[in-house]
């Protein structure tokens, strides 16, 4: 999570983006709160920016100039690139694939229509992001439900994959996380993850995905690619939340977005954080 110093704001604007920052950084480091605070975060954004176009909310990579899409889906271009490079084409063909913390739902509409699963379940903790999702994204092969990546609502080895892409910092105990995925893959199925952490932390992760019992076949560190997408995205992205927020939002959700000169994409930049893909098959 983006580190805060709080200095002393005049406009109104940056008075509410320190508070909401100073907010997020007491509840993001206590990981009881944590899990919560992200749940209300998440349903606040479904709720009050239920804009049809908003499908994706992750940071995006590049290069992605080999990706054939459909031209509704050009404007996602780098991020759904992020999905096609976690989720390795030809991985998901057939297969029964379970995405845990779909968001508003991009990302699972591109796998169940582009990578030819068998079935395509989504799940989120927000109520309002799964309501969201079922009307944005109505394909026969796609379902949403809420459901809590901690405690997963589905049976032992239901699913061939399971894909995980920039959610996991929100949760309380991703340990517990990475149990769950384990036990609700079949043997032989494939773990699919991506996320950043401080880079400190990154070891520690990854030796959580095999303390779970997954054996890791690809460990990579994909950030400048990240950093790239975050930087040719950037006036867009600024462009957009002006025209959909208020002014006094504008801060924070750019510092969410991680737009150019946020101090988030400046950790990115200087080490402090590093985005990682993990593919793991479990025993």
């Amino acid at each position: 999570m983006v580190s805060l110093v709080v200095k002393t704001p005049f406009r109104n604007g940056r008075v509410v983006t320190s508070f909401y920052l100073l907010v997020a950084k007491i509840c993001h480091s206590v990981p009881a709160l944590r899990r919560p605070f992200w749940k209300y975060v998440y349903q606040r954004l479904a709720s009050r920016y239920a804009v049809p176009e908003w499908v994706f909310m992750n940071y995006g990579y590049l290069p992605a100039d080999h990706l054939k899409l459909e031209p509704g889906d050009e404007s996602q271009r780098s991020l759904i690139s992020l999905y096609h490079h976690v989720a390795l084409p030809g991985e998901l063909e057939g297969k029964r694939v379970l995405e845990v913390g779909c968001g508003r739902g991009g990302g699972a509409s591109y796998v169940a229509r582009y990578l030819k699963p068998s079935e395509m379940k989504a799940v989120d903790i927000s109520e309002n992001a799964v309501t969201f999702c079922r009307e944005r994204h109505p394909f026969p092969q796609l379902s949403f439900e809420r459901g809590d990546a901690e405690h997963l609502p589905f049976q032992d080895g239901e699913f061939d994959a399971v894909l995980n892409v920039e959610s996991s910092h929100c949760y309380g105990d991703v340990s517990r996380f990475f149990g769950e995925a384990y036990r609700v893959l079949n043997p032989g199925g494939s773990f699919l993850y991506a996320d950043f952490k401080p880079t400190e932390d990154v070891e520690g992760v990854v030796a959580s995905v095999r303390k779970a019992g997954f054996q890791i076949n690809e460990n990579e560190d994909i950030t400048q690619n990240v950093l790239s997408a975050l930087a040719q995205d950037s006036e867009r992205k600024e462009v957009w939340i002006s025209e959909l927020a208020e002014a006094s939002l504008q801060g924070t959700l750019n510092i969410f977005a991680a737009t150019s000169g946020t101090k988030l994409f400046s950790e990115f930049q200087n080490g402090v954080l590093t985005y990682y893909r993990i593919h793991a098959r479990k025993a």
